[in-house]
């Protein structure tokens, strides 16, 4: 129901697929980064064996270089660290701002005792297929790894809560593989044509649900994905999860309270639904007597978005798109 990945966002599985393809494949990736850097921590760049390449490690200032050392690390089947100073003269020339410094791990993927192992690439691909979160710990001067998942590590845990990857204090590099955000709206109104732009902008998968077909059409929003279902159902379908962000729209209790109901008892991090003050009080009535607790119910955001004065649908969209990035960034 969900998107597929694009390339820029897709780099193990493309690395995965040129090694199975037989033509090499090496991992590029920002382990540490000073000043101004382009890129941050966990950026990737994919390299074939063929010299193609997918992702980005500097946003082009270094990427010939770590190209070159890529070749190397496909014959002697060796990582290796880089580390490179971009001036502010070279920055400019590819249209950055400023410049940085930034250490690059390199790993072929495949055979070699300090290569990556394709299995363990395999393994980061089928979950992040899944949607399951995953990180990947590598030791840089020892070269063992550890695929590891929440709630093995108190520091990775902090990692995964923050989306960042990034050195340990003990040497480690650990990677982080977190599901794709996802922004499920209910209610294919004015304010939703905006908001579900705006949320893909931010990186967000998004998916539209209303039943009635002559509000979620095609024409009123072309290329999204519209589910048709009654909320409550397409809800279970989604398993919103703690990439998820909800927010519901119709003004219609009959559609928007089946779906408050389940989010509400999944892992979402966001809830937020439309809606005056008032209107909210009724709603926390009808929880109550659902048998929601009142903590359970102090998870909505309502009414929904900051206070900003926002009066346009795009400006609602605006002050929604603001809220749940705080609570994503902030908790």
């Amino acid at each position: 129901m969900t998107r597929a990945r694009a390339e820029h966002d897709s780099i193990p599985e493309i690395a995965l697929g040129w090694h199975r393809a037989g033509k090499g494949a090496v991992l590029a990736t920002v382990i540490e980064t000073w000043g101004s850097a382009p890129r941050q921590a966990g950026s990737q760049l994919a390299v074939s064996g063929e010299g193609e390449m997918m992702g980005s490690v500097s946003g082009g200032c270094v990427e010939g270089a770590v190209v070159t050392e890529a070749m190397e690390a496909l014959q002697d089947r060796r990582s290796r660290v880089l580390t490179f100073g971009v001036s502010d003269e070279t920055a400019f020339s590819v249209g950055l701002a400023c410049g940085g410094t930034i250490r690059v791990l390199v790993e072929p993927v495949g055979e070699g005792a300090e290569a990556l192992p394709a299995a363990m690439l395999e393994q980061v691909v089928a979950a992040r297929e899944a949607r399951e979160p995953v990180a990947v710990s590598v030791d840089v001067e020892g070269w063992t790894r550890r695929l590891l998942h929440p709630g093995e590590e108190a520091a990775v845990d902090a990692r995964f809560r923050s989306d960042r990857s990034g050195m340990e204090e003990d040497g480690r590099f650990v990677a982080i593989h977190n599901p794709p955000l996802r922004l499920i709206v209910v209610g294919a109104v004015h304010i939703a044509q905006a908001l579900v732009q705006m949320a893909r902008l931010c990186g967000y998968d998004t998916v539209l649900i209303d039943p009635r077909s002559a509000f979620g059409s095609e024409a009123r929003f072309p290329d999204e994905v519209i589910v048709e279902d009654w909320p409550d159902e397409a809800m279970e379908a989604l398993k919103p999860d703690a990439r998820t962000a909800i927010v519901t729209l119709t003004h219609d209790m009959k559609l928007d309270d089946p779906a408050i109901r389940i989010a509400l008892r999944s892992g979402c991090f966001y809830l937020g639904c439309l809606g005056s003050t008032r209107t909210h009080a009724k709603r926390v009535e009808r929880l109550v007597a659902a048998g929601f607790t009142e903590a359970e119910i102090a998870r909505i955001h309502a009414p929904v978005g900051l206070d900003t004065g926002a009066k346009t649908p795009a400006e609602i969209a605006v002050s929604i798109m603001a809220q749940i990035t705080t609570r994503l960034r902030k908790g």
